[in-house]
Order: structure tokens, then sequence, then C-alpha cells
């Protein structure tokens, strides 16, 4: 059975500052050559998570996947994180999952966050991913679909051995961040990958971090705290089969058709 390394990078994001965050960032990922197989990056992390002008989003394909494509050959893995982009006249806050092999697939988020007005900058996606990395089959959310068990279901149609969500997940709702990705695990029995952002944004929001990694049986297995910095933890494929063979819940979960 194959592990999978995960590096969560837990980081401030300076404000509607594309180049300089990608400066910053690939600071923090260039160290992880040779000892990583993927890495997760904050939502947003061109940006910071700005409701502003169409200033912050970039064409797609713009800057920033060139930028991944060469880091994630020179790294040796799989890079994956949000930001906001362009096209045909449409914004969207989207996902990119890139290979080492520079192929690359996107996800645009569904849930748009109508708290902060999100909803009418920016287009919804229609449809989930599910990426086939190093033996791992791996479904990639973003911030505020994670409140949706739903849209988050694994099924004997979608199924998924890790889910991943990159967030900007504000520290008044701290609480509610560390207890639905718990519960995400719990109810799809799979892994779960969190990460978020510290610092305080434009809009003045504080972020806590608190990005994780959590077990199928709902038991933070890494717990990144309040702290800016790079934390990797390997999952293994064995305890994942173990725990879905012993307490195989999925077979009994209701069926049902997301219109």
């Amino acid at each position: 059975m194959t592990d999978l390394r995960i590096s969560l990078i837990q980081t401030d994001l300076a404000w509607q500052a594309a180049e300089l965050n990608r400066q910053l960032l690939e600071k923090q990922l260039l160290p992880l050559a040779g000892q990583t197989d993927l890495i997760i990056l904050p939502e947003m992390f061109t940006s910071a998570f700005a409701m502003g002008a169409g200033a912050i989003a970039e064409a797609y394909p713009g800057p920033t996947l060139p930028w991944m494509q060469i880091l994630a050959e020179k790294l040796d893995a799989a890079i994956t994180g949000s930001i906001a982009v362009t096209v045909d006249g449409k914004r969207y806050n989207r996902l990119l999952f890139v290979k080492p092999d520079g192929s690359a697939v996107y996800y645009d988020k569904r849930h748009l966050f109508r708290m902060l007005g999100e909803d009418k900058r920016y287009a919804a996606g229609n449809s989930k991913i599910v990426v086939e990395w190093r033996g791992w089959r791996i479904l990639p959310l973003v911030c505020y679909d994670l409140r949706f068990p739903v849209w988050c279901r694994y099924t004997k149609d979608e199924p998924y051995d890790l889910l991943l969500c990159v967030a900007n997940w504000p520290a008044a709702r701290n609480q509610h961040w560390r207890t639905l990705l718990q519960a995400r695990a719990i109810e799809n029995l799979a892994y779960v990958a969190g990460v978020n952002r510290i610092g305080i944004d434009g809009n003045s929001l504080d972020y806590l971090g608190h990005s994780a990694v959590v077990s199928p049986t709902g038991v933070e297995t890494l717990q990144a705290g309040a702290e800016a910095g790079v934390f990797t933890k390997t999952i293994a494929m064995q305890q994942l089969l173990s725990w879905r063979e012993q307490f195989p819940a999925w077979m009994d979960a209701d069926e049902f058709v997301l219109q």
C-alpha cells in the first residue's frame, strides 16, 4: 500500500499582491524538494480573500499556473491551492491541482460565501473533480464548501480517499473549522486535510490557522495551531482500508442525486 506525504503551508498572505505572495511561498516550498508528495496552499494564495475590483483576478491561464508547474517539477510533488481567475468575463475562485509532469486540472468553488459578497462577484462552479495522485483518489474543495456535507459525500459512484480543503477561515468561526474537518472525515470514512491562513487581511479579519490532517476515525493526527510554518504528515492507505472494512458505514448511506 502507498503512503502519501502531505505538506500544509500555513502562512500569512499579502493583500492583493500576487507576485510578492508567489515569491514568499516559493521560499517556503523549495526546501521540500524530495521530501513530500503533495503541497497544499491556502485559498486565494496570490491575493488573500479580496472581494473588490477585478484587478486581483488574473486571466486564465495566467502567471500562477506556469509558476506552479515549474515548482511541481522541481520539487517532484503535486501542488494545489486556489486563486482568483477571469475566464470569458466571469471571475472564479479556482483551485488548481498541478503535477510534476506539468499536467493540471482545476475545480471552481461551488459554494460562494455570500456574507462577504463572493456570490455577487464570482461565478459558482457546478462540478466536482476527483484527482488520481500516487495511488490516492483526492477530492479538492474550497473553504465554504466544507459546510455542505452532500457536496462532500463519499459514494460508490464518487469514491475518494482524501478530502482536501483550502481556506481563508476567520478566527471568529475557528471552532466551526476544526469541527467540520473532523465531521467530514468521520462521515465519509476518509482522510481530511485542511489548510487555513494566518494573519490579518485587508478587511481586518483575523485568521488563526489551525490547519490539520484528520484520520478516517476523526482524530486530528496533525494540528498546526496558530503559528506560521510548513507542516508535513504521512497518511497510510492501509489504515484507511482497514477502517472501511471494519466499519463500512458508507454501504448504508442514502442514495441521492444533486440537482
